[in-house]
């Protein structure tokens, strides 16, 4: 590596860490999570703002494989702390209304997402028509997990009986799409079939000898006091080796600190567990808006025809209404009220993050085109920007709220420390 591609990449990752930060911020000061911000920071970068030579003078062709291995670092983070964040017995005690709401919320996008799809995998699937349906589906069921978490810390809704329950159908969602979405991507591979075979093979040695060894290395770091920048550490080579094989594999190292995080031990760990959860979230801090600046950096609108634009908008106007009306139904169903069921279907189509992550994997896997891969980041961003302002339409507040018309099916107890670490790392 030479001294001028240093150079290239230090005044790069500068300016690209400085942006995200800067436009994150502006965003947060006007009721909106930082990633729509740290996004937009990308898409003044992109083609469609500025010229192909401007561009590469901001972020030059040799730099971005650099910049692109920090932010897959900083993404490895995050996955590893949403799968190390879903508990097994999160939403107990109101499993019935946290399922509807989960199920109306993933069921219904779906069947809309991949009906939409069928029609538009002529022009936009460059591959598999069958994978791109399935993607379409998948990505419209999507809730950002973590970024929901920050809506609803910030507006102090976290202990809201409505928070509690959208968080907990959420995390119920998040990990069916992950399951879809590791299946549609081995759907989709066309090589190194073989080596699907051993995905059962990974899990088995996950559950088997990854989380005992876990477990005995949590339960002996707390009784003997080891501090969390000694196991850290440790943590971090699992994590790596988890993430080089699911990718080896062939299903994207995402699945592979999903995972990691997912085996790892709870209750041994004691106070170590939050200690490790910041240290671990300050390197997502730090590194993940680079994912999301490059992101963004790879919208491009300008080319777009009327065809695409219609396309685009019916991606956004089947992504809003399917996620809010199966969700209410869902909630309806299970036998909330109107006054919970509404607030529920505006949060629950909260997709930030969560959703750019699986779009970049599929453009990465050759699922979607680039062009359908902008409508989607664009209706990501659309759908997270608008839930604040819904939630104060509808008159949505934090704890003062008056909870007259929430059963007391759905108690708001164990849901501070989880909306608090996704605070944290969205």
């Amino acid at each position: 590596m030479t001294g001028h591609i240093l150079v290239d990449f230090f005044l790069a990752f500068s300016l690209a860490l400085g942006a995200a930060r800067v436009l994150g911020a502006l965003a947060q000061r006007v009721g909106q999570p930082a990633v729509v911000g740290e996004i937009c920071a990308g898409l003044l970068a992109s083609p469609m703002v500025i010229t192909a030579a401007g561009a590469e003078t901001i972020l030059p062709a040799t730099v971005k494989p650099l910049l692109g291995a920090l932010a897959n670092v900083g993404l490895a983070t995050f996955m590893f702390i949403v799968g190390y964040e879903i508990e097994g017995g999160f939403g107990r005690g109101r499993r019935k209304a946290t399922l509807g709401v989960a199920a109306g919320s993933v069921i219904v996008p779906l069947i809309a997402g991949a009906a939409l799809a069928v029609p538009l995998a002529d022009t936009y699937a460059p591959g598999s028509k069958g994978a791109f349906v399935l993607f379409v589906g998948v990505a419209m069921s999507v809730t950002a997990f973590p970024v929901l978490a920050r809506i609803l810390s910030d507006r102090g809704l976290a202990r809201h009986p409505v928070g509690a329950l959208t968080l907990a159908a959420a995390a119920v969602g998040d990990l069916i799409a992950w399951i879809c979405l590791a299946g549609v991507v081995a759907y989709a591979g066309t090589s190194g079939q073989w080596r699907m075979a051993l995905v059962p093979v990974y899990l088995l040695v996950l559950v088997a000898v990854v989380k005992p060894l876990l477990r005995v290395t949590a339960q002996r770091a707390a009784d003997r006091g080891i501090p969390a920048e000694r196991v850290v550490p440790v943590l971090v080579v699992g994590l790596m080796l988890s993430c080089a094989a699911t990718e080896w594999i062939g299903i994207h190292f995402i699945f592979g600190a999903f995972a990691f995080g997912a085996v790892m031990p709870r209750g041994e760990l004691g106070g170590l567990r939050g200690q490790i959860m910041r240290q671990m979230s300050q390197v997502g801090h730090i590194l993940l808006p680079l994912y999301f600046v490059i992101a963004g950096t790879k919208v491009d609108l300008s080319a777009f025809t009327v065809s695409a634009v219609l396309a685009l908008l019916a991606v956004i106007g089947v992504a809003i209404v399917s996620k809010a009306g199966g969700t209410y139904a869902g909630a309806r169903l299970a036998g909330l009220p109107h006054a919970a069921a509404l607030p529920a279907a505006v949060l629950m189509n909260t997709r930030g993050l969560t959703e750019i992550v699986i779009v970049a994997v599929a453009l990465d896997m050759g699922l979607i085109n680039q062009g359908f891969y902008s409508m989607m980041v664009v209706m990501a961003v659309v759908t997270t920007a608008m839930t604040g302002p819904l939630l104060k339409l509808f008159g949505v507040r934090g704890p003062e709220t008056d909870r007259a018309e929430i059963p007391a099916e759905f108690p708001v107890s164990g849901t501070e420390p989880l909306a608090e670490s996704s605070r944290k790392s969205a």
